[in-house]
């Protein structure tokens, strides 16, 4: 029977290579469009980028019909797409820049595009090698405390370099070695979610042990807020000592959500966004950075030609692109600063308009909910937390890049997952979904081809609780049963040490 069972089930590994295609199809398309309307003809730039961008999508689906083959056959292709838009805008931008060189009389820039590419195929393999070196996602839990250490020490380690290796733009969120430099916050954050994942899988009666009620909500009790203050602190030292708002926010509403996912209390959220908002008025009060990036997003018209230039500029643009937009090569991106990182969306919003941006955050919108169905569908509570973790922080990374660039906040300098020209984003973004498909492919993989712990060897066994099922209960369910009815305990693996933990989910 077991045979028959695995065949019955598609890996629709199909459908992936022909939304692939698709992806590649849209991408050569827009760039067509692009070299057509500024230079009215085709360049071998096209051939190059188009068929590399092809290649390097063929070697990410081979990977995974090997190494993880039931894997979300959608997010792999969403991502794609996401980079290949990008690599039409930073290539559009390219043109505009080499336009203005020579009408300047100057020498002809490099092309970032042409980098992205290369980025791309390093992120790529490093998407690969985290398919090879993590066959199952639950062996991540055992090295949950060394994650989050490493993670701490990326995210500190730019405030303690010289300024002249870690600074640009008056943030210090930087490391150059020579022409290259990373970002090492953007691999920090998938540390962070390990490392909370597997914490809050171990430790989960910390967060849930009963408290005061106030206002119909049960507060948890004070000594039990350690964690959420030390994750506080590290986002307030983070905002400042290397004046990035952008960062300190991703990382404490990342851990805020987490929180929130493990625990089901509001009061966490609530308890989290108080202090938050505590600490970012004590650093607008004594940092200048922060008052300075406050003052630009109250009013970005008040110093025009200074400080708001940046902000205004792209205001102008998204007004300029309307609902249909200017068409693909036929706007002037290349007026705003870092219109190919930092406010790329203001420059697709100039030629893609509205509806262009709106299919775009759309995208991003299934891609984090492909990688929550992944959360909501896999057994073990570990894979919950990190697919959940993952899934969030793609879509609270866009909010706060989007949010920055259409003035709803502050800007915060950060860019855009898969769209951004940077290689440390693209690189880190491609690991992330890396470990969404294979949290996916345990969810939707045939029992009689799981296998029954990750083959560590006998002297490295998984983390307590870390491949331990989540329980399925309704909430009238945890009263006491009535007499004569004995609660029975759900088949399952139970945790290496005791009984089974106990895990409520919401309307699973």
């Amino acid at each position: 029977m077991r045979p028959a069972v695995a065949a019955a089930v598609s890996t629709r590994r199909g459908v992936e290579l022909a939304l692939l295609g698709f992806a590649a199809v849209i991408t050569t398309g827009a760039l067509v469009l692009v070299e057509a309307n500024q230079e009215q003809e085709l360049t071998w730039t096209l051939l190059y980028l188009g068929a590399a961008y092809m290649a390097i999508l063929a070697a990410a689906h081979v990977a995974v019909r090997k190494f993880a083959p039931y894997a979300d056959p959608l997010v792999l292709p969403l991502a794609a797409l996401l980079n290949g838009l990008g690599l039409v805008m930073i290539h559009r931008v390219d043109l505009a820049r080499i336009a203005r060189a020579a009408s300047l009389g100057n020498d002809e820039p490099t092309q970032e595009a042409l980098r992205q590419v290369g980025w791309t195929a390093i992120g790529i393999v490093f998407f690969v090698g985290m398919l090879v070196l993590v066959p199952d996602h639950r062996t991540l839990a055992r090295y949950g405390y060394t994650a989050g250490f490493v993670g701490l020490v990326l995210l500190a380690l730019p405030a303690v370099l010289p300024a002249s290796l870690s600074e640009v733009n008056g943030a210090r969120i930087w490391i150059r070695l020579g022409p290259a430099s990373i970002q090492p916050g953007e691999f920090a954050k998938i540390l962070f979610v390990v490392f909370f994942a597997s914490f809050l899988v171990v430790k989960r009666d910390l967060f849930t042990s009963a408290g005061k009620r106030f206002l119909g909500m049960t507060f948890p009790r004070p000594r039990d807020l350690g964690p959420l203050l030390v994750a506080w602190g590290v986002a307030m030292a983070v905002l400042v000592f290397e004046s990035d708002l952008g960062t300190s926010l991703m990382f404490f509403g990342i851990v805020l959500v987490m929180l929130y996912v493990a625990t089901e209390r509001i009061s966490w959220v609530i308890i989290g966004l108080v202090i938050f908002g505590a600490g970012a008025f004590a650093a607008w009060t004594f940092v200048s950075r922060v008052q300075t990036r406050v003052s630009v997003w109250l009013d970005p018209f008040a110093d025009f030609n200074g400080r708001g230039f940046q902000v205004s500029q792209g205001l102008f643009g998204l007004a300029t692109g309307g609902v249909g937009g200017t068409g693909l090569g036929a706007g002037r991106p290349e007026l705003v600063p870092f219109a190919s990182t930092d406010f790329i969306f203001t420059s697709l919003g100039e030629e893609i308009g509205l509806v262009g941006i709106a299919a775009l955050l759309l995208i991003y919108c299934l891609l984090a909910t492909r990688a929550m169905r992944s959360a909501l569908a896999v057994r073990d509570t570990f894979g919950k937390l990190l697919a959940a973790g993952l899934g969030f922080a793609i879509a609270w990374q866009v909010f706060v890049v989007v949010g920055g660039v259409i003035n709803l906040i502050p800007n915060t300098g950060i860019t855009a997952p898969f769209v951004s020209y940077g290689g440390s984003s693209l690189v880190a973004n491609y690991a992330l979904v890396a470990l969404v498909l294979r949290v996916s492919n345990a969810a939707r993989q045939p029992a009689s081809e799981k296998r029954p712990s990750p083959a560590a060897g006998p002297s490295a066994p998984l983390a307590p609780l870390a491949e331990a099922s989540t329980e399925m209960v309704q909430r009238d369910q945890v009263r006491t049963p009535p007499s004569g009815v004995h609660h029975q305990e759900p088949a399952g693996p139970a945790a290496p040490t005791g009984r089974a933990p106990r895990g409520r989910t919401r309307g699973e």
